[in-house]
């Protein structure tokens, strides 16, 4: 039965436009076919003479003084059927003409026809007539093949007008119609709830909706109302759509699935009209559940950057959206859904209770969240024994589910390139590698003037990091290079905490400035590399003063979000002034703490340094080896794992603590 319906859908689907093609091609056919349709064989004018010659022409006729036609007699074809086997195939009873040529100049074959005709007995003689046909067929084609390109451009262009082909807005008069796609029993979704990981919490809500769809009397014999609308937020690839598609999956009930920017057309009026036909869909399917991915396309706040005078179509487009969810009963079974990472623009309407009831924050997953994620992704990899989901999930804080699937499909794919039967841990750290720092540019030449400058950068992070208290574990230094710009970086693993005290961001900031301190210390000027390394410090240092309210001067107050452009700060000049000072302050002292520390311990730095030019990459093994153990003790919560040479890589630079850089000139 799958294999019927997988037929079905891979079939091509007929499309009526194709017959008119068909015609098109057979008139054009037509028009370079004989006029007269003639199937008769092609001769010469010797052929001819020979059968006059013999008696066995009845009759010659020359249409349009172009060619000749020729009739033989009864019983010419009855005798001589070997020489005339071809004239007897091509004739109907002796209606059509046996035989054509073409005259040539008629007054030459005029000449030679009474030339041959003077030669012969009187029986034999062929007298000829001249015939005019009227060629009604070209006449037709050059009227019609004009208007027929015509009117398959005004299609053509209609169709891209709506949208293009397919769907039932690909028309221009089914324009306002919804584009959302249908899945119900005949196409029905693959994702279950089963494949949706690290979600428990939101799988939770979005199962008490699909309970709803298939068992409504078991609420409303309560009198209660199931939410009509349900909005899922969070950032980008924690799992949002997936979660939806999963919801169609379960529910057993007609889903339709559309994109915020499919309502926005370039005519006035198409978006509200869609949003109607869609919801008047619904209605016709219910219970039913619709779903909008990226719906901040067309329910952003009004009044926002609009021209005077101008008519917004997305406006249109929203109010009608609020008319609908405000216009259907909640128990009608007609849900709608929707995704966005960008909840802090919709428009306040949009979010009222009665609207969408319940918002439902999908943020990135915890240490449970990514085993079961990495679960999940691993039962597609052969993978070796050494590799456990748990491992995994410890070495990847910060990841969102779609950054999981990559980490996991570059481990397959290298281990593929190395000829490898299963994927080991080996290929996984690559692959983090490969993720969090880009491509490894074996080929990039870099003098050994420069390369002993990143060597000290990365040594002056390593040293920092490691006798900082509130520092975090360091996994890794290297000064080899990968992806743009990216000389050299030292890689750490940050702890999972909600609450940041202000000594461990002055810590934090202080180990990003050990590189260009170690630049300081040792040649006693700087480079541009620590580019990444100052954009780091300065925003820990603004978010302290004018965010965290953590300066005693500038006091307990709090800017974050207020400051909308440069022209109506929420603070004085005098404020401005207050916060740049104090930032500059901040700054300066952890520069000098840094600079101070490193003096300290430069005998440690020296040592990591010259050892990094010697193999490029050192672990957190080889540290301890080197310079003697940390003097604080790494937290309780972070099992560094090692596995041969390769040990965990840091967090991606999505997550806003301890990732670290030497970047080359980029500005």
């Amino acid at each position: 039965m799958e294999n019927n319906q997988d037929n079905n859908k891979n079939s091509a689907k007929f499309n009526p436009y194709w017959i008119y093609g068909v015609l098109a091609l057979f008139f054009i056919g037509l028009n370079f076919l004989p006029i007269t349709g003639n199937t008769s064989e092609p001769i010469n004018f010797e052929k001819f003479a020979e059968m006059v010659n013999e008696g066995d022409v009845e009759k010659l006729e020359v249409v349009n003084s172009k060619y000749a036609q020729i009739y033989l007699t009864e019983s010419a074809i009855k005798n001589k059927k070997e020489k005339y086997k071809d004239a007897s195939k091509s004739s109907f009873a002796n209606k059509r003409p046996h035989y054509t040529f073409d005259i040539g100049p008629p007054e030459n074959f005029a000449s030679d026809l009474k030339a041959l005709n003077d030669a012969l007995p009187v029986e034999k003689k062929v007298f000829v007539s001249y015939i005019e046909k009227a060629n009604w067929l070209s006449p037709i084609l050059s009227l019609l093949l004009p208007l027929a390109l015509l009117v398959l451009l005004w299609i053509f262009i209609m169709r891209r007008v709506g949208g293009g082909a397919g769907g039932p807005g690909a028309q221009i008069f089914n324009i306002g119609k919804s584009k959302a796609t249908l899945f119900d029993q005949n196409s029905k979704v693959n994702i279950t709830f089963s494949d949706v990981a690290g979600l428990d919490e939101a799988k939770e809500e979005v199962m008490e909706v699909v309970d709803f769809l298939k068992n409504p009397k078991k609420y409303t014999a309560l009198g209660g109302k199931i939410p009509k609308g349900v909005l899922l937020i969070g950032p980008p690839g924690t799992g949002k759509t997936l979660l939806a598609k999963a919801v169609a999956g379960e529910a057993e009930v007609p889903f339709f699935s559309i994109s915020g920017s499919d309502f926005v057309e370039m005519f006035v009026g198409v978006g509200a009209s869609r949003v109607r036909d869609l919801f008047r869909q619904a209605r016709e399917k219910a219970p039913c559940i619709i779903f909008i991915d990226e719906i901040d396309a067309i329910g952003r706040a009004r009044g926002r950057n609009t021209m005077q005078g101008g008519n917004d179509e997305r406006e249109n487009t929203l109010n009608q959206l609020l008319v609908e969810m405000d216009g259907f009963p909640t128990d009608k079974g007609v849900i709608l859904m929707a995704a966005t990472n960008r909840p802090d623009v919709l428009d306040p309407a949009l979010m009222r209770p009665g609207r969408f009831d319940r918002q439902i924050a999908i943020d990135r997953p915890d240490l449970k969240g990514r085993e079961e994620i990495f679960r999940v992704h691993l039962q597609n990899i052969k993978t070796s024994d050494t590799v456990t989901p748990m491992e995994l999930s410890e070495m990847t804080p910060g990841f969102a589910g779609a950054e999981i699937a990559n980490v996991c499909n570059e481990a397959a794919l290298i281990a593929a390139r190395r000829n490898k039967d299963m994927v080991d841990m080996d290929d996984f750290n690559y692959a983090l590698d490969r993720v969090i720092g880009g491509l490894e540019k074996k080929n990039k030449l870099i003098s050994p003037e420069e390369k002993e400058i990143i060597a000290y950068h990365e040594a002056g992070h390593a040293v920092c990091g490691w006798y900082l208290e509130h520092a975090s574990p360091l996994v890794k230094v290297t000064i080899v290079p990968r992806g743009i710009g990216t000389l050299g970086y030292a890689q750490y693993l940050p702890k999972e905490e909600y609450i940041t005290r202000t000594a461990q961001l002055l810590d934090r900031m202080c180990m990003t400035f050990g590189g260009r301190g170690a630049e300081e210390v040792i040649f006693g000027k700087v480079s541009t590399g620590a580019q990444s390394d100052l954009d780091q410090v300065t925003k820990m240092a603004y978010s302290m003063v004018a965010v965290f309210g953590m300066n005693e001067k500038v006091g307990q107050v709090s800017f974050y979000g207020m400051q909308s452009d440069s022209f109506n700060k929420p603070y004085s000049e005098e404020t401005a002034g207050m916060i740049d000072a104090e930032v500059r302050n901040i700054v300066n002292a952890q520069f000098e703490r840094a600079k101070a520390l490193l003096i300290e311990r430069r005998n440690e730095l020296e040592i990591i340094a010259k050892q990094l030019l010697e193999k490029e990459v050192l672990h957190k093994s080889d540290i301890e080896r080197l310079i003697g153990p940390r003097p604080y003790a790494w937290p309780d919560d972070h099992k560094i794992h090692h596995n041969g040479t390769l040990t965990i890589p840091a967090v991606p630079a999505s997550v806003p603590v301890a990732t670290d850089g030497l970047n080359g000139e980029q500005n």
